[in-house]
């Protein structure tokens, strides 16, 4: 690999002002986060775990690697999807609506702990801590145990019973359930073998088996929808389409939200979309196809991209980023997508680089975004490190460590493709009438846990842009 010696100085430089651009959190006003918050089960699992449950439920290797069915519909299920995303050091989630399920992964898989989940509630809880003068969670449910996940903030905001606003962690709707998912992580290097057949996890990573009977079915809380529509809050960070399906109901259930969304547009609200890991390809295109268009940004990573590019007809060019996940390959799918969707701003989180591709005279400047998408990457690798971002000292852990040479590799590489030197050096420039925005980022050698890691990158960039 090329000697980075000089460029990491200078992006060093750069990053200098993380602190004093976080700083100016205080300044905005309002950010409210929908539509799904959950708690998150987490579970570090290794290769002998994996092989033991693969044992149990009795699987060939044959059986392991069909993945043509990516729902839980046993635990059979819950292994594969564990074996495929161990396997390839990759991130998803897949969806039951089985309690039988849920039962069986509570009695075999267990938990290390409990913490806030859904992209919802993680961006509400980051947001608070980052300095946002007020943030608003939208909340399905909210008994006791949601409310225990929520920061002890005054400033991270829901609804009761009554539709009186209180500080979250305040708030126990005695009549709601808990909803719980599973976060299975997963370490680079660890392995497996089956059938004499070793495999080495590529990449840290996780994957999500989620039995939310609320979530699949977007219930909404009235309190919220009605305040939102008629305050004017300053950013919303929307997401939760991903877990509805087509035999639910999803597609209308993600097309009648259109009106709300469209309200808060027209209240002077910036939405932004989180796309998230779309299992159903009904629902998935409907996300693309119906809401995509009417938001102004939206927030992908890699495999999101991958999955977007299978619903506009770019079936080659999915197949070609599944082969080389580089910032070539995906800077050439962010502009296809973006020329489908029409989206203003379209952000892609990868491995080592952030890219944002929006229009000319977007609402956020280039300078702004390169400076919040740098103050991402600080936060997101302070969480990394870490496990959490619940404390303020945890979000510059960071500061002062040195961009990643993978980061400026995919950085050098995307400069060359895009014909100027200088991205390499700036982070900004431009290609075919767009804006082009392009950072390094600070990577953890061994993460403490990378749940939210992508809501957390997606909403600061777009909050710290100042």
């Amino acid at each position: 690999m090329a000697d980075f010696s000089r460029l990491k100085k200078e992006w060093l430089d750069k990053y200098k002002l993380v602190p004093a651009i976080l700083a100016k959190v205080k300044d905005v006003k309002t950010a409210a986060t929908a539509f799904n918050t959950n708690i998150d089960a987490v579970l570090k699992i290794d290769g002998g775990k994996i092989e033991t449950l693969i044992k149990k439920q009795g699987l060939s290797l044959l059986e392991l690697d069909n993945n043509k069915e990516t729902k839980l519909n046993s635990g059979t299920d819950v292994v594969r999807g564990i074996f495929k995303c161990f396997c390839r050091g990759i991130a998803e989630e897949w969806i039951t609506e089985d309690k039988k399920v849920y039962d069986w992964m509570s009695e075999n898989l267990g938990y290390d702990r409990l913490q806030m989940g859904g992209q919802g509630g993680i961006v509400a809880n980051v947001l608070a801590i980052a300095g946002v003068q007020k943030v608003y969670a939208h909340t399905n449910s909210l008994p006791k145990l949601q409310a225990q996940q929520f920061l002890e903030l005054d400033n991270l905001l829901s609804f009761d019973e009554s539709g009186r606003e209180a500080p979250a962690y305040k708030i126990d709707r005695k009549a709601d359930i808990p909803l719980i998912h599973w976060i299975i992580e997963f370490d680079k290097g660890d392995s497996l073998t089956i059938s004499g057949k070793k495999f080495v996890c590529p990449k840290s990573n996780r994957f999500i088996a989620t039995y939310d009977p609320l979530n699949l079915h977007l219930v909404m809380d009235k309190n919220f929808v009605n305040f939102a529509g008629k305050e004017k809050i300053d950013y919303m960070v929307l997401s939760g389409f991903h877990a509805l399906t087509e035999r639910n109901n999803g597609v209308k259930l993600a097309e009648e939200t259109l009106p709300i969304i469209r309200a808060w547009k027209n209240n002077g609200t910036l939405v932004h979309l989180e796309i998230a890991s779309t299992q159903d390809i009904a629902v998935r295109r409907a996300i693309i196809k119906n809401i995509a268009p009417i938001v102004d940004s939206i927030g992908i990573n890699e495999r999101e991209a991958i999955d977007i590019l299978e619903v506009i007809d770019e079936q080659k060019l999915a197949e070609e980023c599944e082969k080389e996940t580089h910032s070539v390959c995906l800077f050439r799918a962010l502009l296809r997508i973006k020329r489908a969707l029409k989206a203003p701003r379209i952000q892609l989180h990868m491995f080592g680089l952030y890219i944002t591709v929006q229009d000319k005279g977007f609402a956020i400047s280039p300078e702004a975004n390169l400076r919040g998408m740098m103050t991402a990457a600080t936060v997101a690798a302070g969480k990394a490190g870490t496990g959490s971002v619940n404390e303020a000292k945890n979000l510059l852990w960071a500061q002062g460590k040195e961009v990643s040479d993978i980061g400026l590799k995919e950085l050098e590489d995307l400069a060359a493709f895009v014909n100027d030197e200088k991205l390499t050096e700036t982070g900004i420039g431009g290609f075919e009438g767009y804006d082009v925005i392009a950072v390094p980022t600070i990577l953890v050698e061994k993460p403490v846990t990378l749940v939210g890691m992508g809501d957390t990158i997606s909403s600061i960039s777009l909050i710290t842009a100042r």
